[in-house]
C-alpha cells in the first residue's frame, strides 16, 4: 500500500508567503510571486490565478508562470453555475485533462503537456472571486495537508484583491470628489 504524498508545503513557506501577502503593496507583483513560486514548490509544469469577471461569468488570467501564451488564450472559461466546483468553492483535482468532461478545452491541455491540475478557489467571506491552477505533466497525489495551506493562503489572498478594489474604488470617488465646484462640497 502506497503511503500518502510527501508534504511540499511546510510551516516556514506558509510563513513566508502569509507574510508576503499581508505586506505587499503591489497587487500584480505580489500575483506573480504567487504563481511562480507555487509552480516552483510543487515542482508543477505551471501555475496560473485567475479572477472572476462577474458581468461575463467568466474567468480571466491574471498571473502566470510555465504556461504558453498560446494556451492561456485557448478561449474563455465560461462557469457552469449549476455544478460548477468553482461556485461551490470546493478545490478540484483533475486526474486526467485529456479525458475528464470538466476540461473544456482539452486538445489544447494535451499540447500544452499539461496531464492534470489542482484547482484551488479563492474565496472572499465564502463567496469564490478567482482560482489558483497548478498543472501538472504526471498524474500525482497531493498532501491534503498543502491542498489545507493551499486553500487557507488562497482566503487570504482574497481578503487582499477585494481590499485592493475597495481602495481603487474609493480613490475613484476621491478623484470625482476633487473635481467637483467647491459650492458643490458645501455642508460634505
Amino acid at each position: 500500500m502506497e503511503g500518502e504524498p510527501v508534504r511540499k508545503f511546510y510551516l516556514k513557506q506558509f510563513k513566508a508567503i502569509s507574510h508576503a501577502i499581508s505586506t505587499y503593496d503591489d497587487l500584480t507583483l505580489l500575483i506573480n510571486h504567487l504563481s511562480e513560486g507555487t509552480a516552483r514548490t510543487f515542482e508543477a509544469q505551471g501555475c496560473s490565478i485567475l479572477l472572476l469577471d462577474e458581468r461575463e461569468n467568466e474567468l480571466f488570467h491574471v498571473s502566470s508562470y510555465g504556461i504558453s501564451e498560446e494556451y492561456l488564450r485557448k478561449g474563455p472559461i465560461v462557469l457552469d453555475q449549476k455544478y460548477s466546483p468553482f461556485v461551490k468553492g470546493e478545490p478540484v483535482y483533475i486526474e486526467n485533462m485529456q479525458t475528464d468532461p470538466r476540461v473544456h478545452y482539452q486538445d489544447a491541455a494535451q499540447k500544452e503537456g499539461i496531464i492534470s491540475m489542482l484547482s484551488i478557489p479563492i474565496k472572499y467571506h465564502q463567496t469564490p472571486i478567482g482560482l489558483i491552477r497548478i498543472y501538472l505533466g504526471e498524474k500525482r497525489a497531493f498532501n491534503p495537508e498543502d491542498v489545507d495551506a493551499l486553500r487557507i493562503l488562497a482566503e487570504h489572498l482574497g481578503l487582499v484583491i477585494e481590499n485592493n478594489g475597495m481602495r481603487n474604488f474609493i480613490e475613484k470617488i476621491k478623484m470625482a470628489m476633487e473635481s467637483l465646484p467647491l459650492r458643490m462640497l458645501k455642508g460634505l
